[in-house]
């Protein structure tokens, strides 16, 4: 009677038919103690069961014979199926919800957990490209000046090298190479006046940076022979000053003598990077070089464009060998260490988030587990009387477990990289452009990024789930089928 009870559990935990299950349960190698085909070497003998079906036998036999050399891991895999496929009956014979309940929340956990994961990197990628983006456009990832300790602003001259004009924009990996001169003076109205510094710049000056952040107006023309009379200024100057385009500003220059340009205003930019906005304006190299006294070959120094700003310290050593001695080399990273120390920074907010979102997954997952094998306490005992081992037992669950999981790697996927595609496309969150120097969250989605968050997420909570399951060593398969 205890068989044949066996046999029709199996028949409606599987839901497969029960002469398939006779055949499968005489000849399957977990079930040995209530085969015969363990008797016979080299054949699978049909066993006493077998012989009650034997009508049906052959129709079933096939399919049987599937299961059979299918192997252990099939069979863990089929059973899962089929446990994932219903609830788990109660003692009065009832199905229970709670199971369902604690998968689907277990689902949630990690749905939720790979999508904040990949949120999170993308936003913090993309926040870093931006601002560093910005910083660059400001000045070049390379700069060449006069080799001396001054910080300032009115900085010494170096004359132009045709030589290392030559060689470096030969360079591979170099985008340009350009002059610039700067000059330290005040702007000022009848009703208010800040400190500015002008940024002379030459007619090969790469525009892309500041053209793509033009407000209102134009760039100033420098294709004339004579210098040119206009000045761009930010936008954060031009409400400062109230000044409007087409207007002309009064700059001042503490010198001896004291001098004053009158220029005016083609065009306003707003790159949102406030500090740097309202310090710098750009005219013509030609009018710096007239109010330092310099001749048309001195400038302060050359900006270097690399396509990848990543292999900026392997190009300042390759350019160290073709710079004069008396030129000094510098990066971006030396101007500005403060922000990009700032901005590596935040790749530690994200693994902070990343351990705390994998931990929030594992526990659920864990949680669910425990669960799923409280509840069927009751198949693992008769699984285990009838010979299966601890291992079988433990696959099956964790065939279960890896179905939800891999069901909340997909969600989340889903989810993550749709919200990031929205958000990239419509800009629905917005940022307080002062604060954070960008007006809109930024996004950025790599496929590495990808890969490596579900790889590791799948990975870490599978291993973490090997612990639940060895409680299944621990039924006891008398007693259990004695409560029962």
């Amino acid at each position: 009677m205890q068989t044949i009870s066996i046999l029709f559990f199996l028949r409606k935990s599987t839901k497969c038919s029960l002469p398939t299950i006779a055949v499968w349960f005489t000849t399957s190698p977990i079930f040995f103690p209530f085969s015969i085909g363990r008797y016979f070497s080299g054949c699978a003998a049909p066993g006493i069961w077998a012989n009650i079906f034997e009508p049906k036998r052959k129709k079933h036999k096939r399919k049987a014979q599937c299961l059979y050399l299918s192997g252990i891991m099939k069979v863990s895999f089929f059973i899962a199926k089929r446990l994932m496929a219903e609830k788990p009956l109660q003692r009065n014979g009832k199905r229970s919800g709670f199971s369902r309940l604690i998968i689907n929340l277990a689902l949630i956990a990690v749905c939720v957990s790979v999508m904040v994961m990949i949120l999170a990197t993308a936003i913090v990628k993309g926040y870093q490209h931006e601002v560093r983006d910005k910083l660059i456009g400001f000045n070049a990832p390379l700069q060449i000046s006069h080799l001396d300790l001054n910080n300032s602003f009115e900085s010494l001259p170096i004359e132009r090298d045709s030589i290392l004009e030559t060689l470096a924009i030969k360079k591979e990996g170099v985008t340009y190479f350009q002059i610039y001169a700067t000059k330290a003076g005040i702007i000022k109205t009848e009703e208010a006046f800040e400190g500015i510094v002008l940024k002379g710049i030459g007619a090969n000056y790469n525009w892309d940076f500041i053209g793509s952040n033009l407000k209102s107006g134009r760039l100033p023309n420098l294709s004339d022979s004579n210098a040119s009379q206009e000045i761009l200024i930010s936008a954060i100057t031009a409400k400062r000053l109230n000044f409007k385009l087409n207007e002309y500003a009064y700059i001042y220059f503490i010198q001896d003598p004291p001098r004053v340009r009158k220029l005016k205003i083609c065009g306003i930019f707003d790159t949102g990077m406030g500090e740097l906005d309202e310090l710098y304006a750009y005219v013509d190299i030609r009018q710096v070089q007239k109010l330092n006294n310099w001749n048309k070959e001195s400038i302060s120094g050359y900006e270097i464009g690399l396509k990848d700003y990543t292999k900026t310290e392997d190009m300042r050593n390759e350019m160290a060998s073709i710079t004069p001695y008396n030129m000094g080399l510098s990066s971006i990273f030396d101007l500005y260490p403060a922000l990009f120390d700032w901005l590596n920074l935040l790749d530690m907010n994200v693994i902070i988030i990343l351990i705390l979102m994998v931990a929030v997954a594992s526990i659920n997952m864990i949680t669910a587990l425990l669960i799923l094998i409280l509840e069927r306490t009751q198949m693992i005992g008769l699984m285990k009387a009838m010979g299966a081992e601890d291992k079988t037992v433990s696959q099956i669950f964790l065939w279960m477990a890896a179905n939800i999981i891999i069901k909340g790697l997909l969600l989340g996927n889903f989810l993550g990289i749709g919200l990031a595609y929205l958000q990239n496309k419509f800009s629905w969150i917005k940022l307080d452009q002062k604060s954070y120097y960008l007006n809109r969250v930024p996004i950025e989605i790599n496929l590495s990024d990808l890969v490596w968050i579900n790889t590791l997420s799948f990975i870490i909570c599978f291993l973490l789930l090997l612990l639940p399951v060895k409680i299944i060593s621990k039924v006891k398969p008398i007693k259990t089928i004695q409560f029962n």
